[in-house]
């Protein structure tokens, strides 16, 4: 393990950390108010953020081998599950929770705004940190003025739609393990994200996330502010409620209709 990655595996750790004592700090501090919930948000979409900021450029600029990206992927996926504590983290994952009266729709926006306040904190501070230098690799990227290329390599139309099916994919994975035990739930749904990550990494970068991408993709050169909307912002969210409309409405009305078409044939024609 090079020296780079190792300062990055401590700063990832550290940001964790931070995190977990913060939210549980915020916790104690807010219990009794109704406002623990935003802080969660706040706290847990600054970690997401912050963390995939650095995975990013170890991936990007680091040139880690594909296989450690996508193993601290599915880490990173791990620990964000297991320690969000409630908080979704995604814009997308509020307006779904809203959707099935888990929270008032107010609720929903007052996190959604958390996440992206939250997201473009981190797209602040995470610069800073690399500021200090605390790693050759974050003295290169200062050196380059922390300039970013747009990860889209395709045309939009195709970009939002591997948004769309990386949303699709990991919402559905969501909704199908919500009946899990969390320990092995959290671990599931991390192999699907890394599974995505690999699969459209290469196209869009595979975010699936609107406020992540707000933090890490949006500020990158080589498409404009309203293109990063189409494919993650409007991507996402189309791939979150085709999942949801799938197996909420389309999957049970089938289900309802199946017993008749396999009814004998006499029993039919009595009909």
């Amino acid at each position: 393990m090079t020296a780079d990655v190792a300062v990055s595996l401590s700063m990832l750790v550290g940001i964790v950390a931070m995190s977990d004592a913060t939210r549980r700090l915020l916790s104690r501090a807010l219990a009794n108010t109704g406002l623990a919930v935003y802080a969660m948000e706040l706290v847990s979409t600054f970690q997401l953020c912050c963390c995939t900021h650095e995975l990013k450029l170890l991936s990007e600029v680091g040139g880690i081998e594909p296989q450690l990206a996508l193993t601290l992927t599915y880490l990173a996926a791990v620990v964000h599950g297991f320690t969000f504590n409630g908080a979704t983290g995604n814009p997308s994952g509020a307006l779904e929770h809203a959707y099935h009266a888990k929270f008032s729709g107010g609720c929903a926006l007052l996190r959604i705004a958390c996440q992206f306040a939250a997201a473009a904190a981190a797209r602040f501070a995470v610069p800073v940190i690399w500021g200090i230098g605390l790693s050759g690799l974050h003295v290169r990227h200062k050196l380059l003025g922390y300039r970013c290329i747009s990860p889209i390599h395709v045309p939009l139309l195709k970009a939002a739609a591997v948004e769309l099916a990386c949303s699709f994919a990991v919402q559905t994975a969501i909704t199908h393990t919500r009946s899990v035990e969390a320990k092995y739930r959290v671990h599931a749904v991390a192999a699907v994200i890394a599974t995505v990550v690999y699969a459209g990494g290469s196209l869009t970068g595979a975010v699936f996330n609107p406020a992540l991408a707000f933090s890490t993709q949006f500020p990158c050169s080589g498409n404009s502010f309203l293109e990063y909307c189409l494919v993650y912002w409007l991507g996402p969210l189309l791939g979150m409620m085709s999942s949801v409309l799938l197996f909420d409405k389309l999957v049970p009305l089938l289900s309802r209709k199946s017993p008749s078409l396999h009814l004998p044939l006499e029993t039919k024609k009595r009909t």
